[in-house]
């Protein structure tokens, strides 16, 4: 199946490998359960996408088994030079059909833990969007004299600001403040939101907050995208889930340095590095992680204080899987290595 925003293109292959249907259906659940009476026990391949999360659900439901491909890794499809949606579903049912592993299939989340996912997102959505009202007013108000203070945080900024100016300087930007105030009140809102969540169903996310710069964002934002702490048999195998490890382009001599690869969620990539950058600073407690960091960075420029932030970024993922795993784990500054094989 290629899946689409209204229609949805279907592509069956018999077992000799034959086409045999090609049909377009819609968007609607109906539709996926006389999809399934026709062809029952099927195995469906899909690509993810917006609407994967939902559709591979239903049809599970239905009794099928579901291959929800990894788009990143098909690029048979993606760097065809004739492609249609028609085409992309019979390649993907002819790349099922062949080995299944060259799919790389994902496995999407529970409904449940996708509705609180959607909490944080809509959280992320908002602070992107006041960050870019302050940037905008203090240019604005920068490029006719008007300065004002560093430093404000962005949770007072709006009042601040209103404090601080006065007359028709005010009056220009009144209606952006307002709009910034308004985001602010929204964020407080969905703060108590998350923290409800925490306490109400997910009380894991709790105990990974004890590592320091880990907040009830990063820490229940880690839990939903993981899903449980049974999935990596080896607690570093989280670092390449996050797309926090390098690209590889090795062959013969040649092993060229990249960049990380930036696979799986942005969101949680970011939060982490927030974490890190929190552990490299100024305010940044004396640990074990700050000190491998500051190692890395101590190679000078920019590059190695970036490779610093993702090194340790990644480290505090491993981290958090360790105690995750481990109901008795607590966050040790500087562990003993006895504390790092129990975990």
């Amino acid at each position: 199946m290629d899946l689409g925003d209204t229609t949805h293109e279907v592509c069956v292959l018999n077992q000799a490998g034959e086409v045999a249907r090609e049909e377009q259906i819609p968007n609607r659940v109906e539709h996926m359960v006389q999809l399934s009476k026709r062809y029952p026990g099927a195995v469906i391949i899909m690509e993810v996408g917006g609407q994967s999360p939902w559709v591979s659900r239903k049809l599970e439901e239905l009794g099928h088994t579901v291959i929800v491909a990894n788009a990143r890794k098909v690029r048979a499809i993606y760097e065809s030079d004739n492609k249609t949606d028609a085409r992309d579903a019979e390649m993907l049912a002819r790349i099922g059909r062949f080995d299944p592993r060259l799919l790389y299939g994902i496995s999407h989340m529970s409904e449940q833990h996708q509705r609180a996912l959607v909490i944080l997102k809509s959280r992320d959505a908002l602070m992107g969007a006041r960050t870019k009202l302050i940037n905008s007013t203090r240019g604005m108000l920068k490029s006719l004299g008007v300065q004002l203070q560093s430093g404000w945080n962005a949770d007072a900024f709006a009042r601040k600001a209103f404090d601080f100016m006065q007359g028709e300087d005010l009056q220009m930007v009144e209606a952006l403040l307002c709009q910034i105030q308004h985001l602010t009140d929204q964020l407080k809102r969905l703060d108590k939101q998350v923290a409800e969540k925490i306490r109400e169903d997910y009380p894991e996310a709790f105990r990974l907050q004890q590592i320091p710069g880990v907040g009830p964002i990063t820490a229940l934002a880690f839990v939903l995208i993981i899903g449980t702490p049974e999935r990596f048999t080896k607690a570093r195998q989280v670092g390449p889930f996050l797309g926090l490890v390098p690209k590889r382009d090795q062959s013969g001599e040649s092993d060229k340095p990249l960049r990380i690869t930036k696979a799986g969620s942005p969101m949680m990539r970011r939060l982490l590095v927030n974490c890190a950058q929190y552990m490299l600073g100024a305010f940044g407690p004396p640990s074990a992680l700050r000190d491998k960091g500051e190692r890395i960075a101590k190679g000078g420029g920019k590059v190695s204080k970036r490779k610093a932030v993702v090194a340790t970024a990644r480290q505090v993922a491993v981290v958090m899987l360790r105690i995750w795993k481990d109901p008795e784990a607590v966050y040790e500054p500087f562990p003993t290595a006895a504390a790092l094989v129990r975990t």
